[in-house]
């Protein structure tokens, strides 16, 4: 197998700023990657942006389908001209974002493994768009920005802690599996990086009564992050009649202080609250 350098040398490929390219370069990497998402060969894998295929190409060895997606046509070219003797490599020239996840696991008649090194600029929508599709993915192997990362893992009261914290942790269970130092990429970026390995929760931290009225409730919180929690609850259209003194009751009741800020609620306190706000919309709506 050639180099990633030999591969970018002998088809003439410049990384494309536009798109945010930066190419894993670093052999020793890449294979610890594919062994820290513990592919086996009856995984259906889907990898985020292929690239020039290096990472691809070890996956096709260790699973039994790897559909790779990648937006650059012209790395899309090639990617076809490269892999074209692998059988159980599946090329998409497209967008992430714009995948059906669950089209794919129900054509395949399993779950889906996800890998593959996230552009900072989608990060949060990819993200998201994973979790909408949690039914239909098995586990998660992603390679993002050290602080993204740091971000995703903070825990309440640290200033990275936030609506992607909460909501994620909520759903999904997560762990830093491995460093990646910026001088293992060409070009060369000014961010160190990491990667995560995750799955989706069967049961979630807190069994919530409506999952999108969690994700509005923690985007309401942080959306003012420090004003107090019951000034964040006054925003929310169930309250705005009620009084401060009614409102200091409700949390009073669930054993968080009012004048506590969103950064310092805990998944499972955001959860709690979620519940307590269901049931009482749930009331209101059988007067």
């Amino acid at each position: 197998m050639n180099s990633p350098i030999q591969i970018l040398n002998q088809y003439k490929i410049k990384p494309r700023k536009k798109l945010g390219q930066s190419f894993l370069i670093d052999m020793n990497i890449i294979k610890s990657i594919v062994n820290k998402a513990d592919i086996n060969k009856t995984d259906i894998v889907v990898e985020i942006g292929s690239g020039i295929g290096i990472l691809t190409e070890y996956l096709a060895q260790k699973a039994e389908k790897v559909i790779a997606v990648e937006l650059d046509k012209t790395l899309v070219l090639v990617l076809q001209q490269r892999l074209k003797d692998y059988v159980n490599i599946e090329i998409n020239h497209g967008n992430i974002l714009n995948l059906n996840f669950k089209e794919i696991a129900d054509r395949e008649c399993k779950k889906i493994k996800i890998i593959g090194n996230i552009p900072y600029n989608i990060t949060n929508l990819l993200l998201f768009r994973l979790l909408y599709y949690k039914n239909n993915i098995n586990y998660f192997t992603l390679m993002m920005q050290e602080e993204v990362v740091e971000r995703l893992l903070s825990k309440p009261g640290k200033k990275e802690y936030g609506v992607t914290s909460v909501i994620m942790q909520m759903f999904s269970y997560m762990e830093r599996v491995m460093d990646v130092k910026s001088s293992s990429f060409l070009p060369r970026p000014k961010v160190e990086s990491s990667v995560i390995r995750g799955f989706f929760r069967k049961e979630y931290m807190v069994d919530l009564n409506n999952e999108e009225l969690f994700k509005q409730i923690v985007r309401l919180s942080f959306s003012q992050r420090r004003k107090m929690v019951i000034n964040n609850l006054k925003r929310f259209k169930l309250f705005e009649n009620t009084s401060e003194i009614e409102l200091k009751k409700h949390l009073q009741y669930l054993g968080i202080d009012f004048r506590r800020r969103a950064e310092t609620l805990s998944t499972a306190e955001f959860g709690m609250l979620t519940n307590y706000i269901s049931n009482i919309i749930k009331k209101d709506s059988v007067k």
